[in-house]
């Protein structure tokens, strides 16, 4: 197909629903990969050292101009960008060791929340009645999912811990997503990508060197299932969702995110038998929707 012509209608939403697949699977790889012994630091280091490895030909081949003119903001931006992406991994990552898939991804997906919050604070942008109620209501949503989780924990889980990991997480790729798009705007996005991700796979395996933990020695499982990280919810799904955007509103492409949580609960359930408790659903059910009315309310805004 050619570049110079738009593709057909239908492909933006088949290339979206590919991309919230690949996304939903990376808390069951993570999964997959801690029972098999690979500490969650390592496995954040993996996932972001092997997705920087791989796309660096790509990168080098199609964005080698905007590479050889970076600047010494550029560089600190990437640095920025990139501290805060390796600290929103392994404070994610970390979270599935404690508490629910279902909790742990609905509650890091709540960056549209934590990012309207953080514009109000900084730059003095009110939120319109949409986002505000969408922020009430999905602040509500988390505190039922701490209670419900609070009264429902299990040998040897720590819900509190797991969620607040989680919350942390979310806080991180907010600010990410904050320093990384003025960085963007300078960049293509096989640089872009490559800097972010280069950036903060160094500041993890930094890391994994001042805590101890190895990157070697592991099985062969726990090595594909950080693969598997690295090439589907990484590359792939993150792919999809920058292509998107060229084709649908950023609005209708943060809607579409909130499928993840969904995705990731439905596969856990699957894979693991993870269910959750009615108060728990309650909360998943208010985050969710309080999270779409901030979106609705970004997009009438923009």
């Amino acid at each position: 197909m050619s570049s110079d012509h738009s593709p057909p209608r239908w492909l933006p939403f088949v290339v979206l629903g590919i991309g919230l697949m690949a996304i939903s699977f990376g808390a069951i790889l993570a999964r997959v990969a801690q029972a098999n012994a690979l500490p969650s630091l390592a496995i954040a280091a993996l996932r972001l050292g092997l997705a920087a490895l791989i796309i660096t030909p790509f990168a080098l081949w199609q964005s080698r101009r905007a590479l050889l003119a970076i600047t010494r903001r550029h560089v600190a931006l990437a640095l920025g960008a990139g501290f805060f992406l390796a600290l929103h991994f392994a404070t994610w990552i970390s979270s599935l060791e404690y508490t629910s898939v279902a909790s742990s991804t609905a509650l890091v997906t709540t960056n549209l929340l934590w990012i309207g919050i953080a514009s109000f604070i900084l730059f003095g942008d009110k939120p319109g009645r949409l986002m505000a109620c969408g922020i009430a209501i999905s602040l509500a949503g988390s505190l039922l999912i701490f209670w419900s989780d609070s009264r429902t924990s299990v040998p040897g889980s720590n819900p509190f811990l797991g969620n607040f990991l989680a919350l942390i997480g979310s806080w991180c790729f907010s600010a990410y997503l904050l320093i990384g798009r003025r960085l963007r705007a300078d960049m293509p996005l096989p640089a872009y990508i490559w800097l972010a991700y280069g950036a903060g796979a160094l500041f993890l395996l930094l890391g994994c060197a001042g805590a101890g933990v190895s990157l070697a020695g592991y099985t062969a499982p726990a090595y594909l299932a950080a693969l598997g990280m690295a090439l589907g919810p990484q590359l792939l799904g993150h792919s999809a969702y920058n292509w998107s955007l060229k084709h649908v509103s950023p609005t209708f492409v943060a809607v579409v995110t909130l499928g993840e949580p969904v995705g990731s609960a439905v596969l856990a359930w699957i894979f693991f038998g993870e269910s959750f408790a009615s108060l728990q659903a309650a909360g998943f059910v208010m985050l969710l929707a309080g999270i779409y009315l901030a979106a609705v309310g970004e997009g009438r805004r923009s």
